[in-house]
């Protein structure tokens, strides 16, 4: 199996049992090797008293996109550290786009930067998390 289509055996696993991100309407567009993109339409309740999205929302989509580029490897892996830096607001409609990418993986350890845009290339936020494995793996291990 090649690193690619490990990456998606591994997402079709997570995919199975993330409630979460389902119910949210969340769809994974892509997944490769340490990179994951996920897209979530804006919804009229998840948005605020500021008829803006709830800043909640683009956390849990950049959160998500996280999760799936850091378990692409075949291991379980949980967010240890995350941080979000909202740019700019993202409306009722609005398609966002969070593009996740491995910057540094180590040990049982990484570090992840998600680009959340909207439908317009506009940038909404920037998301940093830090990955740490935990036991077990998605997938059954193959013994050669």
């Amino acid at each position: 199996m090649t690193p690619d289509e490990l990456a998606r055996a591994c997402a079709e696993a997570m995919w199975a049992d993330d409630q979460a991100t389902q119910h949210l309407g969340m769809r994974l567009s892509d997944v490769s090797a340490g990179k994951a993109t996920m897209t979530m339409t804006v919804r009229p309740e998840m948005t605020n008293g500021h008829k803006i999205c709830h800043g909640g929302y683009i956390f849990t989509l950049s959160d998500s996109a996280f999760a799936f580029a850091c378990n692409t490897y075949n291991q379980r892996v949980v967010a240890q550290i995350a941080q979000v830096s909202f740019l700019a607001p993202a409306f009722e409609g609005d398609v966002l786009t969070a593009r996740a990418s491995e910057t540094w993986r180590q040990g049982r350890g990484g570090i992840y930067d998600v680009h959340v845009t909207n439908q317009n290339g506009d940038k909404i936020a920037e998301f940093r998390g830090h990955s740490r494995t935990v036991k077990g793996t998605h997938l059954p291990e193959v013994s050669e």
